[in-house]
């Protein structure tokens, strides 16, 4: 049974770890997974496919028709909902687009900023327990808008070798160019190395589990990567209008994502606070999830009673949490106070699976705290920015003492002697 707690017995760190923790073990797994991949490519990943995933492939590329018949196959309302979706997502990552820039405001002078697309990125997409056709629209269409060429993306097989078709229709929808059947960490090190069939791509976005997060984590600095993200979080600010079974169902969401996944209320109300923990243990045994509902709730759930709305802001506020529900009767009074949260939903009607989905902004959030300093997932994540200086000779001449003398100061002789040389006598 969830536990309830009073303001003054939180400690934020305990409740949300503020890193995502480092396990020796799992590194020396998936070091040892990266350097097959490394050293042998596709027999390596077909090797590890077989094992892991219980696939024998003959090839990790899908072929075309099989995503443009998965397409054709989907039920016409599934595709509107996609379609729905991915138009929405367009919407609001459009607005994150940007434009090149000139500054001309001194004679002589330019100075600007280009905007240019990454050449490749490659997508994970999760299997498993759960499949995620919304992360493929969440992480390919900022990467569409973005300019970026090509999007490739890797999926776990079935054991039979193919792949879900709402995935593979989410990847039509949002324009994946191509899809490869490989995951955990072995997917992670085709993409970030590599090999004769898996195109290198310049940065890999996604979400996955520890061997994902891991294997991101050790190839980053040769390719980008979104982020190392940790186990799903949701914390919900309430005041006593609420209703409990509809704040004990959002809780539930995130709860059925991972039995590591951290589920929060903070609320001004004790008898809201008690009847929601009623209504937890009466929806519980209904959930197909059931039994990791029960355990992420147990262990990682809390209800935190606040003296006041203002407090349980600053509550949230230290643990930072991926998604952040204020079920208030006016959320827009508490949102200028929201510091650190990776997406914010206000009001009664607006639960997080209507952000996982469908709503527009991105899904894929910072986790275990990094909402103190990280964002969602943009348009930002697909480009890089090169800034360009030009000046005349003229313009230059107006500055170069102060610019040699500032290299002067930093005992950097050859800097200062870079600029004062164009201006001696021949």
């Amino acid at each position: 049974m969830i536990r309830i707690m009073q303001s003054g017995e939180v400690d934020a760190s305990e409740l949300i770890s503020c890193q995502v923790e480092q396990n020796m073990e799992i590194d020396a797994r998936v070091l040892a997974i990266l350097s097959e991949v490394r050293e042998r490519g596709d027999e390596a990943v077909l090797a590890l496919t077989r094992q892991l995933d219980g696939a024998t492939l003959d090839a990790l590329e899908l072929p075309a028709r099989e995503i443009d018949k998965a397409y054709a196959a989907m039920d016409a309302d599934f595709l509107q909902t996609l379609e729905m979706a991915a138009e929405n997502i367009r919407a609001f990552h459009a607005k994150q687009v940007r434009n090149n820039f000139i500054i001309s405001e001194t004679e002589g002078v330019l100075l600007g900023q280009r905007v240019t697309p990454l050449a490749r990125a490659g997508l994970y997409v999760p299997g498993g327990t759960a499949l995620y056709p919304s992360t493929v629209l969440m992480d390919a269409i900022p990467a569409k808008l973005a300019g970026v060429p090509e999007v490739v993306m890797a999926t776990p097989p079935r054991p039979d070798g193919s792949v879900d078709a709402g995935v593979l229709a989410a990847a039509r929808v949002a324009g994946v160019s191509r899809v490869f059947r490989m995951g955990g960490a072995q997917a992670i090190g085709a993409m970030a190395y590599g090999t004769k069939s898996v195109p290198r791509v310049d940065k890999i976005v996604g979400p996955g589990n520890i061997y994902v997060a891991t294997a991101k984590r050790l190839v980053y600095g040769l390719v980008d990567i979104d982020m190392v993200a940790g186990p799903s979080e949701i914390l919900i600010i309430a005041d006593e209008t609420c209703n409990p079974a509809h704040i004990a169902a959002d809780l539930l969401s995130q709860a059925e994502h991972d039995r590591l996944a951290s589920s929060l209320l903070v609320t001004t109300s004790q008898a809201l606070a008690e009847a929601v923990r009623q209504a937890l243990e009466e929806q519980i045994p209904r959930l197909p999830r059931a039994d990791i509902c029960r355990e992420s709730i147990d262990k990682n759930g809390r209800i935190i009673v606040a003296e006041s709305l203002a407090g349980a802001v600053a509550i949230s506020n230290q643990i930072a949490p991926e998604h952040l529900e204020l079920c208030v009767e006016d959320p827009f009074s508490l949102l200028p106070a929201v510091r650190n949260a990776g997406s914010i939903f206000l009001g009664k009607n607006a639960p997080e699976a209507l952000g996982d989905y469908f709503a527009g902004p991105n899904h894929t959030l910072p986790t275990s705290g990094t909402a103190r300093f990280s964002s969602p997932l943009s348009v930002d994540d697909f480009v890089k920015k090169s800034s360009f200086i030009y000046y005349t000779k003229e313009a230059l001449g107006k500055v170069r003492a102060r610019v040699v003398d500032f290299a002067t100061r930093e005992g950097l002789a050859a800097h200062a002697e870079s600029v004062a040389i164009r201006f001696r006598e021949a």
